[in-house]
């Protein structure tokens, strides 16, 4: 005989997963599903690496879920995909993680510290959780070869790097430049502008207007002064010119004073802004001189503020400029420069050839002046006082505006002038965007929207870091500033002499490397900046296999990728880095779909932060519902790329909703299967030979494959969960619920029906096994044991070893699904007729009309029986109407109407609540055939749409009547004695069942039912009419005892009486 294994009904899905984590290792399920793929086709998916320098989160659960699902189900359509892990170990959130650990405040700590002992730190802790990134890994079921990862700080990859970057040298792609860049003076370096996109924040700062009194020129007789406004107070110190726009026009302004004693001013500002500035001190406090041309004012001198700091040579300095940027969009038209710290200011003051003045250090501290030792910004309130004691201070508010800070350690920061290194990617623009063009985006509007515009604004990438835990840029110089640009480590070995296969290529030790200059013959030494550490992971796609050194082989196959995926805001972070080096490097994308994940919110949709509490760590939500719940949670709730809400409640539903309904449909399953010895070897009847119960289930099964296949063909997630769930909820609540007395009965009643329905189940029930394996891999593997391993010796040993399945073409059955679909229609509208008539479902009613479109009434024909069986109605018909057994009103609805009518919809809405009966029954005849309809009013035909009228039914008395769009269902309501009898029957039925699951009975266990009904009448009725055999059957009693029950029997009520029952298993 054959065993099917014993199924808990309450599964502990976290224990389960266990099991199956332990089967999966035993086996080496993971590396065999790579491997038995190793000749076909190649799929490639690239693992953005993660820096192991902290714990993964809730959010990280999250993208490991959605790089998870597509390897999966790409290796289960017949693809070799290789998945290989990398570590992303550079860069300035690891120093400053080490920092924090050693107490180190500034550059000149870690100096202090040692670089050597520092970078050792460094190493040290981007390995530190790799084991618990590891163990999660694992846990959430995501397949990743972390024994062989790529890691950006070994040797190999960085000689990948050099390459690259000897590679972009050799083409003239980098450059180095004195350029003002954005810069953190509490990390000490230059931030790209991918960097600088990710630390926006919403700040107040000062907003002063300053008077710059002219020296020269036709307004310096008349005493007027420039009125300068800035937003960057601790940078007039180092001005060195004004700027005014060539095509805005100038006032002259008199300014009456405000104290009591003193003089009038004259001050110059655009037109444009006169008002703005000065408007609130009214009219009788400022008049307009006259118009002031541009030409009047270039050239002129002024005196500055401040004179801390003067430029070393004889320049000429101080003067008035134009410039294109100047608007009158705020401010007061006229712009301070201080090229040290504005890209703008750098470009006029160049065109110039005005002096930059840098009073600050690379901490962003003032080195002269009463401000010497303070960061910039918190200098900002000394240097206004200063400026009001000088009298120089027009006006000072406050400004709300967003502000960069640094991405990591969250200061502000400042655009500074410096040298730095730079790849010329503005050369490759138009490249960018032919490759972006190709990329497949997921959501779609990213390729020209955030990305693209992203693109389109491209600048020049800042290379460099003056940093230690880098990549070290393999730049050389002499003393006469020739540069030599290194390729590897070999190489470098030939250009010095000197044997370094072994080098450790980091920080302090490759800067003990001197070369021969080969140009000049002079030593030449390491520049000291390490790489941005986007170009490290950026370079991933060559650099994880050591190419060009080696991996040639590897490297040609594994690029490009065919999926990517992370968060959205990598879209000016990695998905940028990529597609900038493999463009630069190689002309195309290095990827061809990326899928862009949102954010995790909590079950009230607020960002998670620990001032609010409600940080989740995964593995309490793990260990509470088992991985492959989250895991459903992240791909099933909306589109990737709306945010997540993530909760324990939500995980909860998640379970109740929809894994314990498989579950549920399995225990039904194996549970009568045991009971059965049903045996799969046993001949399956002819799909077309089956009932239409069965029939439809599998044309249901055929479509979810279908829809599943082509939604993840797609990246489709969404649309593949939402036809799972409908499809789960197809099986459980209606084909095994209307089907389970075919289950409950004897073999030898009718063997061909029995296993017609054991196989119809069992092929849904394997099937969804195949298809929920890229998905709730531990889930799909359990049943993928108890349904096929369990009974096949010969079967693959695990679901993830096998296909995506396919329909089989006998499933189809389009025809049967739509009736089916109607069917189903009809039923809900029965259930709210009865709703409506308070009839309860149990208790049988005698006849039900149903009308349906002309369309839909073959298919329906066939259907009739199992909806008088769903419903508990004796005989349900196919009627031309149900126009006799309700009454119909309309309703107007007024916002419908008064667009299409204006003045006239008060009398067509009053037209429509008069409407006799047959008037309302035409027209919402009308209205359901045609979609709209005539009415008269005042004597003239008026068109009416669907949208503009609610037909509201009352059902005639004895009748409960339900309809939707062209469907009606309308249920005779009238008891007869015979149906309340049979009525009494079904709530016994119900009330035993109760009692049964309460004892915890099995469902094969027979009993011995005592029972007492009052009044007697109602006990003879019911033996009379032969329903204690139906009793009998339907709760597996082998015999009823109507004589006495005992003292705690149970009461139950059963409409037309009651009874006392009581039962005892059979032993």
């Amino acid at each position: 005989m054959t065993t099917w294994p014993s199924v808990a009904p309450q599964p502990d899905l976290p224990q389960l997963e266990a099991q199956v984590l332990d089967r999966w290792r035993a086996l080496d399920v993971f590396a065999r599903s790579v491997e038995q793929r190793a000749d076909a086709p190649v799929w490639t998916f690239f693992e953005g690496p993660p820096t192991a320098n902290g714990r993964p989160g809730t959010h990280h659960v999250e993208a490991r879920t959605f790089k998870d699902i597509f390897p999966r189900y790409r290796t289960m359509k017949g693809f070799f995909v290789r998945r290989k892990g990398g570590w992303d170990c550079h860069g300035l959130p690891v120093e400053l993680e080490v920092e924090k650990e050693l107490g180190l405040n500034s550059k000149a700590d870690i100096e202090a510290y040692g670089i050597e002992k520092f970078n050792a730190r460094c190493r040290e802790s981007v390995l530190r959780y790799v084991d618990v990134w590891e163990r999660l890994t694992e846990r959430i079921g995501f397949w990743i070869d972390t024994d062989d990862p790529y890691r950006t700080m070994d040797a190999t990859y960085v000689d990948s790097l050099w390459w690259g970057l000897k590679e972009l040298w050799d083409r003239d792609l980098i450059f180095e430049d004195h350029r003002v860049a954005p810069y953190c003076g509490r990390c000490g370096t230059a931030l790209s502008d991918a960097e600088v996109a990710q630390g926006y924040q919403t700040v107040e700062d000062p907003s002063v207007f300053v008077r710059f009194p002219l020296l020269d020129g036709p307004l310096a007789d008349e005493g007027a002064a420039l009125l300068v406004w800035t937003t960057t107070p601790w940078t007039l110190p180092s001005n060195t010119a004004c700027a005014v726009g060539a095509d805005v026009r100038y006032q002259l302004v008199r300014v009456s004073a405000t104290d009591a004693g003193g003089e009038d001013e004259l001050l110059v500002l655009a037109a444009d802004l006169v008002e703005r500035v000065l408007g609130e001190r009214g009219d009788q406090l400022y008049e307009v001189v006259r118009e002031v041309a541009p030409d009047e004012l270039v050239g002129a001198h002024y005196e500055a503020p401040f004179t801390i700091v003067a430029p070393e040579a004889d320049q000429d300095w101080r003067y008035v400029v134009t410039a294109d940027f100047v608007t009158t969009t705020d401010g007061s038209g006229i712009v301070h420069l201080a090229p040290a710290f504005g890209a703008d200011d750098m470009a006029v003051g160049r065109e110039h050839g005005l002096p930059v003045l840098n009073p600050v250090d690379r901490e962003g501290k003032f080195t002269v002046g009463p401000w010497a030792g303070s960061f910039v910004k918190d200098a900002d309130p000394d240097i206004i006082r200063e400026l009001t004691a000088g009298g120089r201070l027009f006006q000072a508010t406050r400004y709300s505006h967003t502000y960069p800070h640094c991405w990591r350690c969250k200061r502000p920061l400042i655009y500074y002038a410096k040298p730095s290194w730079y790849i010329r990617t503005t050369a490759v623009r138009d490249q960018l965007l032919a490759n972006n063009a190709g990329i497949d985006w997921h959501p779609e509007h990213i390729r020209d929207g955030r990305f693209g515009n992203w693109l389109e604004n491209n600048v020049d990438w800042a290379l460099s870091r003056d940093r230690y835990w880098g990549t070290p840029l393999p730049f050389w110089r002499c003393e006469d500033g020739h540069v030599t640009v290194v390729g590897s480590r070999a190489e470098l070995s030939t250009l010095s002499g000197e044997d370094h296969a072994e080098l450790d290529p980091h920080r302090p030790y490759v800067d003990e490397v001197v070369l021969p200059c080969g140009q000049c013959g002079q030593t030449a030494t390491r520049v000291p900046d390490v790489a941005d550490a986007w170009f490290d992971s950026g370079a991933m796609p060559y650099a994880q296999w050591g190419y060009p050194h080696q991996g040639r082989e590897e490297f040609a196959r594994h690029y490009p990728a065919d999926y990517i995926c992370e968060a959205i805001d990598q879209t000016r972070g990695w998905f940028y880095t990529l597609l900038a080096e493999s463009t630069l490097l190689f002309g195309d994308s290095s990827y061809r779909t990326c899928v862009c994940l949102g954010h995790i919110v909590d079950e009230d949709g607020r960002k998670m932060s620990k001032s609010l509490g409600n940080i989740l760590d995964p593995w309490e939500l793990i260990e509470r519902n088992g991985a492959d719940a989250l895991r459903w949670l992240m791909l099933a709730e909306g589109n990737p790329w709306v945010s997540r809400r993530v909760g324990p409640q939500l995980l909860d539903e998640i379970v109740r909703r929809f894994l314990l309904t498989i579950w549920n449909t399995h225990v039904f399953f194996t549970t009568y299967a045991a009971i059965d010895g049903f045996d799969l070897a046993t001949p399956a009847p002819a799909v077309a030979e089956r009932p239409a119960a069965d029939r439809w289930v599998l044309a249901e099964l055929a479509d979810v494959v279908t829809v599943v296949d082509t939604a993840l063909e797609r990246y489709d997630v969404s649309s593949a969960t939402r036809r799972l769930e409908r499809f789960v909820d197809d099986l459980s609540n209606w084909y095994v619920r209307r089907n389970r007395r075919r289950f409950w009965k004897a073999v030898a009643d009718d063997p061909a029906d029995k296993a017609a329905a054991y196989h119809t189940l069992h092929t849904c029930l394997r099937t969804l096994a195949q298809l929920l394996a890229p998905f709730t891999p531990f889930f799909a593997e359990r049943l993928w044991q108890d349904l096929v391993v369990s009974q096949d010796g010969q079967a693959p040993p695990s679901v993830h070893l096998t296909d995506f399945p396919v329909a089989a073409g006998e499933w189809a059955d389009e025809s049967l699904r739509q009736a089916m679909g109607t069917a189903r229609r009809v039923v809900e509208l029965g259930r709210q007729a009865r709703t409506t008539s308070a009839v309860k479902v149990r208790q049988p009613l005698a006849r039900a009309l149903v009308t349906v479109p002309e369309a839909e009434r073959v298919g329906l024909a066939t259907l009739v029986a199992d909806i008088a069986d769903e419903l508990n109605v004796k005989q349900v018909e196919l009627a031309d109407g149900t126009g006799d057994l309700v009454e119909r009103s309309l309703k107007p609805n007024f916002r419908a109407l008064g667009p299409a009518f204006g003045k006239r919809s008060p009398a067509v809405g009053d037209a429509l609540r008069k409407a006799d009966p047959d008037t309302a029954a035409a027209v919402a005849a009308a209205l359901a055939d045609a979609g709209e309809a005539v009415l008269t009013v005042d004597g003239e035909p008026v068109t009416l749409s669907t949208g503009m009228v609610e037909v509201v039914e009352t059902s005639r008395t004895g009748w409960a009547v339900a309809s939707q769009g062209g469907t009606s269902f309308a249920l005779d309501t009238a008891l007869s004695r015979e149906l309340e009898v049979e009525g009494a029957a079904r709530e016994l039925v119900r009330a035993v069942n109760d009692l049964r699951k309460g004892a915890g009975l099995a469902l094969d266990d027979r009993i011995v039912l005592r029972l007492v009904v009052d009044p007697s009448a109602l006990d003879a009725e019911l033996a009379a009419g032969g329903l204690y055999d139906l009793v009998a059957r339907e709760v597996l009693a082998t015999t009823i005892e109507r004589d006495a029950v005992p003292d705690d029997a149970a009461e139950v009520d059963l409409g037309p009486g009651t009874a006392r029952v009581a039962m005892e298993r059979v032993r």
